[in-house]
């Protein structure tokens, strides 16, 4: 098939398979990856580069491409979502190149199957994965460049050294998207063995050695940020050795059983107990070392189906390695295993299934193969279209997630999270409690419970579990901001005042921090130092009409009357029908003599609180 039809095949395909994803919003850490109103400025861009922990990860191309991507649609939910397809369909078109490069059989099968497989579902509909989905352009295409580069098996000598200069920009450009595809110098070596049944040190190792340098550098790199900035450490990550040996073998199989039978797909799935004094925990490691000591063996040749098994094998857990159990990352806390960890990794299994599906269709059976393929292809592409509704919003996910892994407390965690960010605290309690009853030691459930029962109006239940989210996690500024707001709702102004100054010492850039301090010393008769605090959170956060009004309450408590009524009609600006500013703006033009304007913002003060009260 000619390669511009093969390509309109494989994003047709793509975009009909993910057409739910086009409709689908941010969930989860979307909102830590698209990026944020501080980093949105051409300084902002230096930061990104020069700053780390000035984003959630330290992948500076990555961040880049959303800084680009805000600039040119903003937070519209579909842009990223089309481009995530968009970018995982330039990916198989790129895996189908360098498979054909590679003289593999069934390159076209493959790449539609990497395409179509429902496992691609969580890096392709969740935003914050572009991370797979762009490192894995660069990625295949940094592969394709260095095969052009060293050329046929039979040529005497590399191609222009401009091919490998191309080939290792492009492999950087993927480790700066995501740490992950360091493993791409393994994939290489072990791809060319299998095309040419050896290794051989000159052609294959040596042009690599580099690249297996950077790359090890950025995975001890990645490790540090999780470990430091990210919370990657702790007693959820106390595994020994052995027993990160025993995880390692359960991994691999999970990942395999996926790959072969895609059901039952979780966004977080179960979190096993590693425990090495049980005999059966020690069969999926003393299975998967007695299979590769076969394939070693029957494979010994150079050829034939063992040796493009244990190519494909050895290729599948090269590049799973840095999620097998022996680094430590972040959502191993809840769950040592996720399919977004294996975008890559799953074409160890799937490009020697379809070589060797292709090979028995041409041998065996001609006519049948492409019937076969299809209805393959067709199953997936169904079961991908299915999984990636449930990405469709937060509530969705969640749900999908409890239902398939009830004991999922992350899941009730951050599905009562939401409720409270929607302002439905009520609703939120249920899904805070049963987190917090199937793991009660998670400080943010905590918090947000907190928070929850702050704004029902019920201070005092708030301030324990408030005080145990502190004591897990001592440096928390929304904790302290939360347990100084119920403090100072049962009256004790002073230790809530305490508790607003300890969240903007540990964050000094948090609006609302500010904006709760500068409340605090407003009514404890100190306007003076509460002005300094709300042009604090004005400077932050522009679009804050409660800080505009602080600020011009605090002004007039100081006599200074005048400028108070710009930061009045400030407040107004930002929220017509807030009836306390027209109240208070009205005080002050009467003040002023200004008698009909005061009368006008009186009489809509009146308005306003007459319609909040029907």
């Amino acid at each position: 098939m000619k390669a511009s039809r093969t390509r309109l095949l494989l994003f047709a395909a793509t975009l009909l398979a993910y057409l739910p994803a086009l409709h689908a919003g941010f969930i989860w850490d979307d909102d830590g990856h698209v990026t944020r109103a501080a980093l949105r400025s051409w300084s902002g861009l230096a930061r990104i580069w020069f700053s780390p922990g000035a984003t959630q990860q330290y992948y500076p191309v990555l961040h880049t491409a959303f800084w680009i991507e805000h600039r040119l649609w903003g937070d519209w939910a579909a842009g990223y979502h089309l481009l995530n397809v968009l970018l995982h369909a330039t990916s198989a078109c790129l895996l189908v190149a360098v498979l054909r490069r590679l003289r593999v059989p069934g390159a076209l099968l493959a790449g539609l199957v990497f395409a179509l497989h429902p496992l691609g579902v969580e890096s392709v509909a969740w935003v914050s994965e572009q991370k797979n989905t762009l490192s894995g352009v660069f990625y295949f295409a940094a592969a394709l460049a260095f095969l052009r580069w060293r050329g046929e098996p039979e040529a005497a000598q590399p191609g222009p050294p401009r091919l490998y200069l191309l080939a290792s920009g492009l492999f950087l450009l993927a480790l700066m998207s995501k740490s992950v595809t360091a493993m791409l110098p393994a994939g290489l070596i072990v791809a060319c063995a299998w095309q040419r049944g050896r290794v051989e040190w000159r052609r294959d190792v040596l042009p690599l050695a580099p690249w297996l340098l950077v790359g090890a550098a950025g995975g001890l790199f990645t490790a540090y940020v999780e470990r430091h900035f990210i919370g990657a450490q702790g007693a959820a990550f106390g595994l020994d050795a052995l027993e990160r040996c025993l995880l390692a073998g359960r991994i691999a199989w999970f990942y395999a059983f996926k790959v072969l039978w895609p059901a039952k797909l979780i966004f977080i799935y179960p979190h096993w107990t590693i425990e090495a004094a049980d005999p059966l925990q020690w069969i999926p490691l003393a299975g998967l070392l007695a299979l590769a000591a076969a394939l070693a063996w029957a494979g010994r040749s150079g050829r034939g189906r063992a040796w493009a098994a244990l190519c494909g094998g050895a290729f599948f857990l090269a590049t799973l390695f840095p999620a097998l159990g022996f680094v430590n990352v972040y959502p191993f806390k809840f769950s040592y295993v996720a399919d977004h960890f294996q975008y890559l990794a799953c074409l160890g299994l799937i490009v020697p299934l379809a070589a060797g599906a292709a090979a028995a269709a041409r041998k065996w059976s001609p006519g049948a193969g492409p019937a076969a393929a299809a209805g393959l292809l067709a199953v997936l592409a169904v079961l991908t279209f299915r999984q990636a509704r449930t990405y469709r919003d937060l509530h969705t996910l969640y749900q999908t997630t409890i239902d398939r892994n009830p004991g999922c407390w992350l899941a009730y965690g951050n599905l009562g999270s939401a409720l409270v960010s929607e302002g439905r605290y009520a609703d939120a309690l249920p899904d805070l409690e049963e987190a917090l009853r199937l793991h009660a030691e998670d400080p943010e459930v905590l918090n947000d419970l907190g928070d929850a029962l702050n704004r029902l109006g019920r201070p005092a239940e708030a301030i324990a579990p408030l005080e145990h989210a502190l004591r897990l996690q001592p440096v928390y500024p929304e904790a302290h901001n939360n347990l100084g707001a119920a403090l100072m709702g049962v009256n004790r102004p002073q230790s809530g005042l305490a508790q607003f100054q300890q969240a903007v010492a540990e964050r000094p850039g948090y609006p609302v921090g500010q904006f709760n301090l500068g409340l605090a010393l407003a009514s404890s008769g100190r306007p003076a130092e509460a002005v300094g605090h709300f042009e604090q959170v004005v400077r932050l956060q522009p679009d804050y009409p409660d800080a505009e009004l602080g600020w011009a309450v605090s002004l007039t408590a100081l006599g200074r009357a005048q400028e108070a009524i710009a930061h009045y009609r400030k407040a107004l600006e930002l929220n017509p029908n807030s009836a306390e500013a027209h109240y208070n703006l009205a005080l002050v033009l009467r003040q002023l003599g200004r008698t009909d304007e005061a009368a006008v913002h009186y009489q809509e003060a009146l308005r306003l609180r007459g319609a909040q009260g029907r």
